[in-house]
């Protein structure tokens, strides 16, 4: 059996010409050379598998190369390139910082400082992974990396720079290597199929280049693999079944159902996807990655951002036609919660199809949101109250759609207003209000509360289109609109607020809090109370109590009444000095350390603190 070589070691570039993804720094130390402006040291970061090693070799053999060409690239065909090729080269010696971090070995790499070159003009020292040094390793480097011998070159490579101690940095000069874009990998594994007579598809290079992650080193391992499973022919199919990758046909059909609102569809697809082996968190990731290159694809001038094959470009093209900006917008910021909130939810399969059913339903909320603003736009100013929507809905035939530019405006109309209201009971008797899913934002369609009326009997209600999350969408201007008329109808008086404080309090279970609240200064600020403690732990107190303000909301009948806390130290009650009784956290500790000492003993050791009040 004949020796086989990876691709990453067969390919292995040979001139800066030939290194993939790096031109800022190739073209950068090809001047030095140029100019003879050559530094002592070299430092080369960035990821793996970008070229850190390669660049750092290909720089060695061009400096005691004997027939350097005029772009100043290494000939291979002098004794010094050949000796370098056939690992021979006393002149250009390689050490693993991995496995040789100790003082030991930096100063064996001193000693040979000491001896000039066999041959050529430079003695190069390349340390790979010099992260991997010990802090005792990196002091014993010092003065010779900051004051080498005229003919040594120090060359250091690291994927992770912040773990150098900054005197090793300050003594290099430094190159940061960047992640090889998708489109670079692409070409270089094409060059490579042409090479080896090897059939590749585009769009199977394509998957190869994002799996690998702008490490090229990585999409050839990968490319070897995949070669060598479908045996001289690297197809799509064979690609994304040997990589466990969902194919992009399951994100375009459903992201067709979701814009058509077919949220049973985009179920059954979903159904595909479990069936074929993946999780719930994949298909979401994957489906957010898709509706972010639709959006990117809308406009002229982020679609060099979508780095995909012509022929996914071109299904991107015809698919982000038919959705709007806002859709997709509102779309991306249900599965970005999804996928957050994904880790805590118990039913993950039912926690990815209800981010499903509420996609699929965006354009019904937009719909209502459309008519709302419709109307109110159609409504003379004089009927209009500042900062509120009409009072009155105009018959559905006179409604005037909305311009597109407006539709991003849409889902927020009515979360402003609401947004206080979300733990409320209505008022009337006519509007129940149900309160907001609590993991909806407020671009979701699932932060618009929803309203049912009960003057329709329960057995003619329509059902749903959306179950729990959504219900009577045609009732939500109705419902927002009496709620604007009811709070407009309503004052706020401070002296009503003050009544139905003192009547919380006089309820609280929690002596401390009621006394709390009793002791609190109200003051009336617009839509806002502004309430004045004495101490942090009373405002914590307050802050705590999550039925304050629904309760004082619904006394005074005003949902958008806000309340902020406020610390003023002067209102504190004065201690009674003449009673020795501990009180705060210092005067227990010192209380019950005079009668056992070993406490400020074990304060000591634990390195204990004592939290003030």
């Amino acid at each position: 059996m004949s020796q086989y070589l990876v691709s990453a070691r067969k390919y292995r570039p040979v001139r800066f010409d030939e290194v993939v993804g790096q031109g800022h720094v190739t073209q950068t130390l090809k001047n030095a050379l140029k100019q003879d402006k050559l530094a002592h040291a070299f430092l080369f970061c960035g990821p793996r598998g970008v070229g850190k090693t390669t660049c750092a070799r290909i720089l060695a053999r061009v400096l005691n190369c004997e027939n350097v060409t005029q772009d100043h690239e290494p000939c291979n065909s002098c004794n010094s390139c050949q000796s370098f090729n056939n690992n021979a080269s006393f002149n250009i010696l390689e050490l693993d910082a991995a496995s040789n971090n100790s003082v030991d070995h930096i100063r064996a790499l001193v000693e040979q400082v000491r001896f000039q070159p066999q041959q050529g003009k430079y003695k190069i020292f390349i340390i790979d992974e010099v992260h991997m040094l010990s802090t005792q390793a990196f002091n014993a480097f010092l003065k010779t990396l900051e004051e080498p011998p005229p003919y040594a070159i120090f060359i250091l490579a690291t994927t992770e720079k912040h773990k150098i101690i900054p005197t090793i940095l300050s003594r290099c000069q430094i190159y940061d290597f960047k992640r090889i874009a998708i489109a670079d990998t692409v070409k270089h594994l094409q060059g490579i199929c042409d090479q080896e007579d090897i059939k590749a598809e585009e769009d199977a290079l394509h998957i190869i280049a994002e799996k690998a992650d702008g490490a090229l080193r990585d999409a050839l391992s990968i490319f070897d693999r995949m070669a060598s499973s479908s045996v001289g022919e690297v197809t799509y199919e064979g690609v994304i079944r040997n990589l466990n990758v969902l194919d992009f046909q399951y994100y375009f059909r459903a992201v067709d159902a979701l814009i058509a609102g077919d949220h049973a569809q985009a179920m059954l697809i979903l159904e595909e996807v479990f069936q074929n082996g993946f999780e719930g968190d994949t298909f979401i990731n994957g489906l957010a990655e898709h509706i972010r290159n639709l959006l990117v694809i809308q406009d002229t001038r982020t679609t060099a951002l979508l780095e995909t094959s012509a022929t996914w470009h071109q299904r991107y093209q015809e698919q982000a036609m038919l959705a709007s900006s806002s859709f997709l917008l509102t779309a991306l910021n249900i599965a970005n919660q999804t996928d957050v909130q994904f880790p805590l939810a118990r039913n993950k399969r039912l926690h990815t199809e209800m981010s499903l059913i509420r996609m699929a339903h965006i354009h019904h909320v937009m719909e209502v949101g459309h008519a709302a603003l419709a109307a109110e736009k159609k409504k003379p100013k004089s009927e209009l109250i500042e900062g509120s929507p009409s009072r009155s809905t105009p018959p559905a035939e006179d409604i005037q759609p909305v311009p597109p530019e407006e539709e991003q405006m849409v889902v927020n109309t009515f979360q402003p207003q609401l947004e206080h209201s979300a733990q409320t009971k209505a008022a009337t008797s006519e509007v129940v209000e149900a309160e907001p899913v609590s993991d909806a934002t407020p671009d979701s369609p699932a932060a618009i509360p929803h309203a049912v009326d009960k003057t329709v009997p329960p057995s003619k209600a329509k059902p749903s289109p959306v179950g729990g999350s959504l219900k009577s969408l045609s009732s939500l201007e109705k419902a927002f609109i009496l709620k604007q008329q009811e709070q407009e109808e309503v004052e706020l008086d401070l002296d009503q607020i003050r009544a139905v404080w003192e009547e919380y309090a006089e309820k609280a279970d929690s002596p401390s809090l009621r006394q709390f609240l009793l002791d609190a200064q109200i003051k009336l600020q617009g839509e806002r109370i502004t309430v004045v403690v004495g101490t942090q732990m009373a405002r914590g107190m307050i802050q705590q109590d999550t039925d304050l303000m629904p309760f004082i909301r619904e006394q005074v009948r005003y949902p958008n009444l806000g309340m902020l806390l406020e610390v003023d130290t002067s209102l504190a009650p004065e201690r009674d000095t003449s009673d020795d009784t501990p009180t705060t956290p210092r005067e227990i500790f010192d209380h019950l350390g005079e009668k056992n000492p070993m406490l400020y003993e074990l304060r000591k050791r634990f390195d204990l603190r004592i939290d003030p009040v």
